[in-house]
C-alpha cells in the first residue's frame, strides 16, 4: 500500500457508514380535504413480525442501488397501491438518526384525495389508512418520555488490557418519545417524532413570517 494507493482510493471515495448500518425511508403524505391539510397513516397489519398493529407513515428499507426518494415512493406503491407518478414529491424532509444503527430519510409528498379514497391496500402490510388533520395536532400536544440510551458491557471485555476499569465513562444518550393522543388514534415514536418536527418547522416558519 502506497500514498498513491490512498489518494486513487479516497479522491473520488463515497463516504459509507462505519460498521453495521441500515437505511430506511418514509413518505410523510399530506391530503387535503374540505379546505384542511391532513396527514396520511397507515395501521401496520396484526399479522407482521415486525411493529404489529403500530400506526406510520409508508416505508421502508432502502435496496441496494435505490436513492432514498425512490425507496420511499416504491413502498408507498406497494403498501398503499397508489404509484409514483400519482405522488407530487415537494422534497426532502428532515433525517433522523437511530441511536440503533439505522438511518431514517423523509420526503414530504402530496396525495389526492381521490387516490386516498382508491387506495389499495396490501392486506399482508397495512389493515387501514386514516387521516389526521394539522389542525388537530396543533390542539393535541404530545406527551414527551425521554429515556435514557446506556452502553451495555459484556462479562469478558478486555479492561485490563486496553487500561480501563468497569467505571470507565461510557457515552449516554437521550431518545425522546413523543405520544399523540388525538382522534381516539395513539401514534408515538418515530412517526409521531416526525409529524412533531414538521409541526415545529411550520411553526417556525409561519413565526419567522409574521416578524
Amino acid at each position: 500500500m502506497t500514498l498513491d494507493d490512498i489518494r486513487r482510493v479516497y479522491r473520488h471515495r463515497k463516504p459509507q457508514p462505519i460498521g453495521k448500518h441500515r437505511f430506511f425511508s418514509v413518505l410523510v403524505p399530506l391530503v387535503e380535504r374540505d379546505g384542511k391539510l391532513h396527514l396520511l397513516f397507515e395501521v401496520r397489519a396484526k399479522t407482521m413480525k415486525s411493529q404489529p398493529g403500530e400506526i406510520c407513515f409508508p416505508g421502508g428499507h432502502v435496496e441496494k442501488g435505490e436513492e432514498p426518494a425512490e425507496c420511499a415512493l416504491r413502498e408507498t406503491f406497494e403498501e398503499i397501491g397508489i404509484a409514483p407518478d400519482r405522488v407530487e414529491m415537494i422534497g426532502p424532509g428532515d433525517i433522523l438518526y437511530g441511536y440503533a444503527n439505522y438511518t431514517l430519510f423523509t420526503y414530504m409528498g402530496v396525495i389526492s384525495l381521490q387516490d386516498y379514497e382508491n387506495a389499495r391496500l396490501a392486506v399482508e402490510e397495512v389493515d387501514e389508512i386514516f387521516l389526521v388533520s394539522l389542525d388537530a395536532f396543533k390542539k393535541h400536544q404530545p406527551q414527551i418520555q425521554t429515556e435514557k440510551i446506556y452502553t451495555e458491557i459484556s462479562e469478558d471485555f478486555p479492561f485490563e488490557k486496553i487500561g480501563i476499569d468497569e467505571n470507565y465513562p461510557w457515552r449516554v444518550g437521550d431518545w425522546d418519545i413523543p405520544i399523540y393522543d388525538v382522534e381516539g388514534r395513539i401514534i408515538w415514536g418515530l412517526t409521531a417524532r416526525i409529524t412533531e418536527q414538521l409541526l415545529r418547522v411550520m411553526e417556525n416558519d409561519q413565526r419567522e413570517k409574521s416578524l
